[in-house]
């Protein structure tokens, strides 16, 4: 059976959601217990927690972070606490077709916490789902594919699996399981990569796994024990938005001739007459093109007849500010210019469509470096998902 991604104490809402007044603050202490309809077995969870050590039959034998209980105690609970539970089909249901000897699964998630008042509270939230026969209804199951839970499934597990399995290749492990995606549920001809596509279910996942291939979790590197002890932990306890921000940052461009809008992750989105704002979680970076940069310290903004200039140097600021001002723990924010030193902050996130090594590009800015564009990485993944 597939992860689930949880919020707690909330219910099912993986984008957050209305909470009670009481669970509003940080409480004390909290505990998490998980009941099995017979066919379903726990393997564990990754996110900050402990184990209770309570044994049962929903136990399975895999264990995935913290396992081998259907119990575990959180301390410092609060509304954005996520929890990523991994949950297995059971041996003897798999031989016996679960499918048709029993509909349904269900799943019973106990919350139990202190709330802020000192009083203790008990949520219990009961779900159930479908067993799909993956061979007969492939098209259900399709439709029930999230494809943010499951990149930021992948990110906390590879995480795991990095820290706890000597040897591991994250990189390639990623690559295999996206090429097994693409393999089973891609529409193509065998040996034919111009005719592949993907079900719109899954259109975004690969584009979230190349970043993934390229962030701090995977490519670890340049940062220090610390740094990625840091990144880590807040990659396992945020709830999925922010989880996914971490993986594939946001980009909003600023320009005279046109309201603030989303741009591609791309190095074709420089522009020399535009500012960027980047929100990669850790850091927010605010990037001002060449020409920018250069009437800002000409001081065209202090004229009055220019202040819709003024107004396009402010905006960023203010956006930046109401991110720094709503997250914790807070973001660093970066202010540079088109190729100055701190400009880094920026490439290093942004898909390499133009290098040193590019015969022409059409973009004013490139990215000193040898990794594939996304462009490149999906013609692999296309050639290598049609094999035979």
């Amino acid at each position: 059976m597939g992860s689930n991604l949880l919020d707690f104490p909330s219910s099912i809402n993986k984008k957050g959601g209305s909470y009670p007044q009481e669970a509003s603050g940080i409480s004390e202490v909290g505990t998490l217990e998980i009941n099995c309809s017979k066919d379903i077995k726990v393997q564990g969870i990754i996110g900050p927690c402990t184990s209770l050590e309570k044994k049962g039959p929903s136990c399975s034998d895999v264990v995935t972070g913290q396992g081998n209980t259907t119990a575990w105690k959180m301390c410092g609970l609060d509304k954005s606490t996520c929890l990523t539970v991994f949950f297995d089909v059971a041996p003897s249901e798999k031989s016996n077709n679960p499918g048709i000897a029993h509909p349904q699964l269900y799943l019973q998630f106990i919350t139990n916490y202190q709330n802020p008042m000192g009083q203790m509270r008990l949520r219990v939230t009961t779900v159930t789902r479908n067993w799909v026969d993956a061979a007969a209804n492939a098209e259900e199951l399709v439709q029930g594919f999230d494809q943010e839970a499951a990149a930021v499934v992948l990110a906390r597990l590879i995480s795991l699996k990095m820290e706890a399995e000597e040897g591991f290749d994250p990189t390639r492990w990623l690559d295999r399981s996206l090429i097994r995606l693409c393999s089973r549920f891609g529409d193509y001809r065998k040996d034919d990569p111009s005719s592949f596509t993907l079900n719109p279910s899954f259109s975004i996942f690969p584009q979230f796994m190349f970043n993934l291939r390229r962030s701090q979790f995977v490519q670890v590197f340049n940062n220090s024990p610390d740094e990625t002890a840091y990144f880590r932990m807040l990659l396992n306890r945020e709830n999925i938005t922010n989880s996914v921000v971490m993986i594939q940052p946001s980009l909003i461009s600023y320009s005279f001739n046109a309201p603030p809008a989303p741009a591609l992750l791309d190095v074709a989105s420089i522009s020399a007459d535009r500012i960027l704002l980047l929100d990669s979680y850790f850091s927010v970076v605010i990037f001002h093109g060449m020409t920018i940069a250069q009437w800002r310290n000409m001081g065209y903004q202090n004229q009055p007849e220019h202040q819709a200039f003024a107004h396009l140097l402010q905006a960023p600021h203010d956006d930046a500010k109401m991110i720094v001002k709503e997250r914790f723990p807070v973001p660093r924010l970066v202010v540079c210019d088109q190729h100055g030193s701190q400009a880094r902050f920026l490439l290093a996130k942004l898909n390499p469509s133009a290098t040193y090594n590019s015969v022409s590009t059409a973009s004013s800015d490139v990215i000193f470096t040898d990794d594939v564009s996304l462009q490149v990485f999906f013609e692999h993944l296309q050639r290598l998902a049609v094999q035979s």
